[in-house]
C-alpha cells in the first residue's frame, strides 16, 4: 500500500501526544516528500521542530510553508517566533510587519509584535501593540500578562493594576469553563 501523507502527518501529530517527537519527524519530512506544496505538514513539520529546539531546521521548514501560504498569519506569526528565539530580531519584526500588513486584526501577531519591542527595549511601542492586541481581544492573557510588565518597566502603576484585575477575571473564567 502506498503511503498517504494525510495518513503520515494524522499519525505524526499521535506520535506527538505521546512524546515520540523524533519518529514524529521523520513522518512530517516523509509527508511532505509526497506533498510538497501543503502547508500545513510543513508547518506541523516546523511547530515539531522548534519544540524540539532545532530552531534553524525549523526556520527552514517555516519559510517553505510561508512561501506556499504567504498570506497564512499563523505561519508568519510562528515564522516572527522561530527567529526571534534564534536571535534575528530584524527578521522576526519584518515578519511581524508582513503578517499585520496582510491581517491587522491578528491579536497574536501584535502580542509578537509587541514582545519584540518590549525585548529592545522600546516600551512605548511595546505597550502600543499589547493594548492593540487587547482591544482586538480583551482576554487575552499573553498579552496582559506582557502588557502589566511593560507598564511595571514604565513605571505605570495603575495600568499595571488594571492588568492584575483584568488577568485575575480571565484566570477565573478559564478554571469556571467559561
Amino acid at each position: 500500500m502506498k503511503e498517504n501523507a494525510e495518513t503520515l502527518n494524522n499519525n505524526a501529530l499521535h506520535l506527538i501526544k505521546n512524546g515520540s517527537i523524533e519518529d514524529a519527524i521523520e513522518l512530517f519530512k516523509r509527508a511532505v516528500t509526497i506533498e510538497p506544496e501543503n502547508p500545513t505538514i510543513w508547518f506541523n513539520l516546523a511547530v515539531t521542530l522548534k519544540d524540539d529546539g532545532k530552531l534553524e531546521e525549523a526556520r527552514a521548514a517555516l519559510e517553505t510553508a510561508h512561501g506556499i501560504d504567504p498570506d497564512n498569519t499563523e505561519i508568519i506569526d510562528t515564522l516572527a517566533i522561530t527567529c526571534m528565539e534564534s536571535g534575528d530580531t530584524e527578521s522576526a519584526l519584518g515578519h511581524c510587519a508582513d503578517g499585520l500588513s496582510k491581517n491587522e486584526l491578528d491579536p497574536h501577531l501584535w502580542n509578537t509584535f509587541g514582545v519584540l519591542h518590549f525585548n529592545r527595549n522600546e516600551l512605548d511601542l511595546a505597550a502600543e501593540a499589547f493594548e492593540h492586541a487587547l482591544t482586538l481581544n480583551p482576554y487575552y492573557y499573553d498579552a496582559l500578562y506582557n502588557l502589566r510588565d511593560t507598564y511595571e518597566e514604565m513605571g505605570n502603576e495603575e495600568g499595571m493594576k488594571h492588568c492584575i484585575e483584568v488577568m485575575k477575571t480571565v484566570k477565573q473564567g478559564k478554571q469556571t469553563g467559561e
